[in-house]
């Protein structure tokens, strides 16, 4: 900064205090003595961090406007040191060392960002010839660019655009057309009519949709959507796979090819009515906080006034809540816990405490759990060993190697949710205690390492190659989503779910939940 504005160290200094002087916040002094309350020391740092943080926006806007060389150096002095004049002389070293590890986050950040904007799916595979062609033709310049095309060209290109996500159940209209099909529009596409099919066993979501919608029109708006069963929706293509008959060009045209789904999230607790109290409670109880805020401020202005205003006629629209059928809440015992442990070769195990006497009600094995359906374990095993002996080969080859998994692990994770939840409601449980996800990953490399220092003493490389193998033969469960399937479960059902860590070495039962 010396160099680039030309005159020394000390005039930037003399400088940089007449900059500050000029900018720097007079009032808070005598806003300070108003407030006689707020005299800790946390205070007084958040009052500090507010001052930087407004006077360092005053100082950038103050850079862009100025064309004069000292000024621009000056500001950047002050940025550079806090908002203040340093008396003390800077080390280059370690000056150097820090702004390259400045200089490596940006660039961390720039291609992070970089990496989220969203580049399109090559539906006509024109951008897979072009990189084709390229690669074909030109030596590339470095590994790097060999490399980004590499995997161009092994990227399995989609041949269906990207999903339509609606966060709002407002830019989705439901009816009934003249043949009694319950069809929906969305925002956006309100020229196209959809109509639905779905498995009978979702038809009384569908229902409902159209129902909640019917009963606020009907009452002219007298109701609130932040209560509708419906949360938000999402439209999206499913890949299908074309017949290929001769002579019949539109049989695999891309509208008969692929299926056009919508996914629905909704709160099942606004199924019922003792469900829907909870929620409205919940959302009354948030307005009314966010109303007191607004009011505590004081003189408030148009637009503030009129937001209040707006937050009662929500209250008030809430408070008068849709019609639903009566279903009693589960009412569980607080001092009976169903402990939930997960493990390598059994993606689950389930233990009924009662916390009071410390006595283990029950256990459940993965193999009573599923039942009948736990010969469906052995075949996701199977099957997860063959894809990841494909996906071993692909790589080898550099071929491509994403294979999609099936969906019978997700099969396997809703049985056992809904086995898990039927039990918690069979002992009358309070809660049902999960393992922290965190922590999973040092607990599986844990009893890994447990397992082979027990077979292979004296050999680390033998521990290493026996730790290699071990990962193979065991199944990888996505612990993620049984939990959530578990949580979404329980969620119906009423029961509360508390997390708790779980031991690397141990039984079930010593799950215990965090207080």
């Amino acid at each position: 900064m010396v160099e680039a504005s030309g005159v020394t160290l000390d005039s930037l200094r003399i400088k940089a205090n007449e900059i500050l002087a000029q900018f720097s916040p007079q009032s808070a002094p005598v806003q300070a003595k108003q407030k006689k309350g707020n005299t800790g020391k946390k205070t007084r740092k958040s009052q500090n961090s507010d001052n930087n943080r407004s006077l360092s926006a005053t100082l950038f806007q103050a850079y862009r406007d100025t064309e004069d060389n000292l000024t621009r150096c000056a500001i950047s002095f002050l940025l550079k040191n806090g908002c203040k004049v340093s008396d003390k002389e800077e080390d280059p070293e370690k000056f150097a060392q820090r702004r390259r590890k400045i200089e490596i986050q940006i660039e961390r950040k720039r291609e992070q960002l970089e990496a989220r904007i969203p580049k399109g799916r090559d539906l006509t595979d024109t951008k897979w010839l072009e990189t084709l062609f390229v690669a074909t033709h030109q030596v590339p310049n470095s590994e790097a660019q060999a490399k980004s095309w590499q995997d161009s060209l092994l990227r399995q290109s989609r041949s269906v655009p990207f999903p339509v996500a609606y966060e709002t159940n407002e830019d989705m209209t439901w009816f009934k057309n003249h043949k009694g099909r319950i069809c929906v529009k969305f925002n956006g596409l309100s020229e196209h009519t959809f109509e639905v099919y779905c498995d009978q066993r979702y038809l009384h979501w569908f229902q409902r949709f159209l129902e909640d919608q019917q009963i606020k029109h009907e009452s002219k708006n007298q109701h609130s959507s932040s209560l509708f069963t419906l949360r938000s929706g999402r439209i999206a293509w499913l890949e299908g796979e074309g017949k290929g008959d001769r002579g019949s060009a539109a049989t695999d045209a891309p509208w008969n090819i692929h299926r056009l789904t919508l996914y629905c999230s909704l709160d099942t607790r606004l199924w019922t009515d003792e469900g829907t109290e909870l929620v409205r409670q919940e959302k009354a109880e948030e307005i009314a906080k966010t109303i007191t805020k607004t009011k505590e401020k004081g003189d408030l202005n148009e637009k503030q006034l009129a937001h209040i205003k707006r937050k009662n006629s929500t209250l008030a629209r809430i408070n008068n809540p849709f019609p639903r059928p009566s279903k009693p809440l589960h009412k569980g015992q607080s001092h009976v816990l169903v402990g939930v442990s997960l493990g390598l070769e059994k993606p689950a195990t389930v233990a009924v405490v009662d916390a009071t006497t410390g006595k283990v009600l029950t256990y459940r094995s993965i193999k009573q759990l599923l039942g009948d359906n736990y010969k469906l374990l052995n075949r996701q095993q199977k099957q997860k060993r063959s894809l990841s002996h494909q996906r071993q080969i692909a790589q080898q080859l550099a071929a491509p190697n994403q294979f999609g998994d099936s969906e019978l692990g997700q099969y396997i994770d809703r049985l056992l949710a809904k086995e898990i939840v039927a039990i918690a409601q069979t002992y009358s449980a309070g809660s049902i205690v999960l393992p922290k996800l965190g922590d999973m990953r040092e607990q599986v490399n844990s009893e890994i390492q447990a397992k082979a220092e027990e077979k292979c003493p004296e050999s680390i490389e033998a521990q290493k190659k026996y730790a290699k193998q071990y990962r193979r033969s065991i199944n990888q469960w996505s612990y993620g989503r049984l939990i959530e399937n578990i949580e979404s479960q329980a969620a119906k059902a009423g029961i509360a779910i508390e997390e708790s860590k779980q031991p690397i070495r141990g039984s079930p039962q010593e799950i215990k939940p965090k207080n």
